[in-house]
């Protein structure tokens, strides 16, 4: 596998500002998203796990795929704050649904993978994709980043796929991975924090293992009526919240046109 800090020549990307304003803390008018998101700052991990963060965009009316996917939801300026997102965290992962609808990658731009080297860390964030039962899609864009390392969980009856060089393949000891397992793993590797960007199930498995700290999500200002999934689907089996919801505390807002950027923190473990 190559080394995480290999950056693979590329033609040189020019990156279009984006403005947003500041609603909360501090209101300021007028900034440069990548200023403002500059040195994003991440709490301390649990003792016993990985931190865990949840990146998600939604209409107004709380839907978080458009025609079965996430895809049109939002603006370029979200999609440039999903990069920044993505280059504060260690590993960036989704659930092979959204891998399957969406062609999900979380290889990061150059500029981003440059700043992170010049921080002393890898270029690249891990990338990891959470299978369960089913066969995995091994013709996706994920798969062919030379200078991401990846790493793909799958159930323990799934089916093994063929994989491209590259991909280490982990297989539970259970039907589908589980998140206490799969955390666990990770702390193995020394991974610090993870990203998840969905989908709703995969979402909805980890706050069911209370195992969600930080919640970036976009506001996208369309309203669709649709049956499509929520966020955070219903967890099988009934809510361990349903009474006694997960507290929430606001973080910072963000406005792009008539988008907002929210962030929460599930945690006491940081300012």
């Amino acid at each position: 596998m190559p080394s995480p800090n290999c950056l693979l020549p590329s033609p040189l990307v020019t990156i279009t500002p984006h403005r947003v304003d500041r609603l909360w803390p501090d209101p300021a008018a007028d900034l440069d998203l990548d200023h403002a998101f500059e040195d994003l700052a991440l709490p301390p991990a649990p003792h016993d796990r990985p931190l865990v963060g949840v990146n998600m965009v939604t209409s107004i009316d709380g839907r978080a795929q458009l025609g079965g996917r996430a895809e049109g939801l939002s603006g370029r300026a979200d999609r440039r704050l999903m990069q920044l997102y993505r280059a504060a965290y260690d590993a960036v992962g989704s659930g092979v649904g959204t891998l399957r609808a969406d062609d999900f990658y979380s290889h990061l731009p150059r500029d981003r993978a440059e700043r992170r080297v010049a921080a002393g860390r890898p270029a690249q964030p891990i990338a990891v994709v959470i299978g369960g039962a089913g066969p995995v899609p091994t013709d996706r864009r994920w798969f062919r980043h030379a200078d991401q390392p990846r790493i793909l969980f799958i159930g323990a009856d799934a089916p093994e796929p063929d994989l491209p060089p590259g991909t280490e393949l982990l297989v539970a000891p259970t039907a589908t991975p589980q998140p206490a397992w799969l955390l666990g793993v990770l702390v193995e590797r020394e991974i610090g924090s993870i990203l998840l960007e969905g989908g709703p199930t995969t979402n909805a498995s980890f706050l069911a293992a209370d195992a969600i700290d930080e919640l970036s999500w976009t506001v996208g200002a369309r309203l669709l009526g649709t049956e499509a999934l929520p966020m955070i689907a219903p967890i099988h089996g009934g809510s361990p919240w349903g009474e006694h919801p997960r507290e929430g505390r606001l973080v910072s807002v963000y406005r792009s046109g008539d988008e907002l950027f929210v962030r929460y923190r599930f945690r006491s473990i940081g300012p």
